[in-house]
């Protein structure tokens, strides 16, 4: 990992913790957040000691509330905030990440809980979306994963009408796995955590990756194929007799993984 400014980390064991540390400007990310998130996330995928990750937010009141330009005016195309590489990175880490949802979760915060692989909620948390009351929008993550999550007419009045949903009502249209009191979050995301830590690594990557690969195109399955199948492959007896073979400058013998 990196020095960071934005961002806290923890590591306990095999979890890690990665805390949006904005707490008086709502835990919005700027340019310097998105590009620790996404350090620290390509770190996370190269630890095999690591199992799971938690992304939550600083202080009681929110999780994340959007974006923040650095620079207020002049916003042109080269301006805009990296958010996607964030997504990106969690959304194709082959270990899940929980968001520990403690508060507001709006616009980009309501789309970063909802790329992570689970979401528990704190009993205060509000989600929202805002984009066409502030002149914004999230045309790729922000509605395809919502509409996966929630379904398309509730995605629909989420985006376009920009109500406010209490946690109760996340968890019955699907939006959060749990509700729990808001003082009971970090231990029972930890619990969640844990309980992820404890199951088959390649087996979750492999679901983590079929779960994504639809809406990554080739990417996706490329993803699928390397990260999971290559990887599973690579340990078969085939694989080590066919790679023997080629540096001993000899052909490989059927009988070892054919027969």
């Amino acid at each position: 990992m990196g020095s960071y400014t934005d961002i806290l980390t923890e590591v306990d064991g095999p979890v890690l913790t990665v805390t949006l540390n904005r707490p008086d400007a709502g835990n919005r990310f700027r340019e310097t957040t998105c590009l620790e998130l996404a350090d620290v996330f390509r770190w996370f995928r190269s630890q095999r000691a690591l199992r799971v990750a938690i992304l939550t937010g600083a202080g009681g009141r929110f999780f994340c509330i959007g974006g923040e330009h650095e620079e207020t005016e002049g916003l042109g195309y080269d301006q805009v905030l990296p958010i996607i590489d964030v997504y990106q990175a969690i959304d194709t880490v082959a270990k899940p990440v929980v968001a520990a949802v403690n508060g507001f979760a709006v616009g980009g915060g309501n789309v970063l809980h909802n790329v992570c692989d689970l979401s528990v909620a704190a009993d205060t948390a509000v989600f929202r979306q805002v984009g066409p009351m502030v002149g914004s929008y999230d045309a790729g993550y922000g509605t395809w994963y919502l509409e996966d999550t929630i379904g398309r007419k509730r995605a629909k009045e989420m985006w376009y009408l920009n109500r406010k949903y209490s946690a109760e009502q996340a968890l019955a249209m699907g939006l959060v796995n749990e509700v729990v009191p808001a003082a009971e979050l970090p231990e029972r995301a930890r619990s969640v955590a844990d309980e992820l830590a404890a199951r088959s690594p390649l087996a979750i990557g492999a679901l983590k990756g079929a779960f994504s690969a639809r809406h990554n195109g080739v990417s996706g399955q490329a993803r699928m194929a390397h990260d999971q199948q290559l990887t599973m492959y690579l340990t078969t007896d085939e694989a080590h007799e066919t790679n023997a073979a080629f540096q001993e400058r000899r052909s490989p013998d059927p009988e070892r993984f054919w027969s």
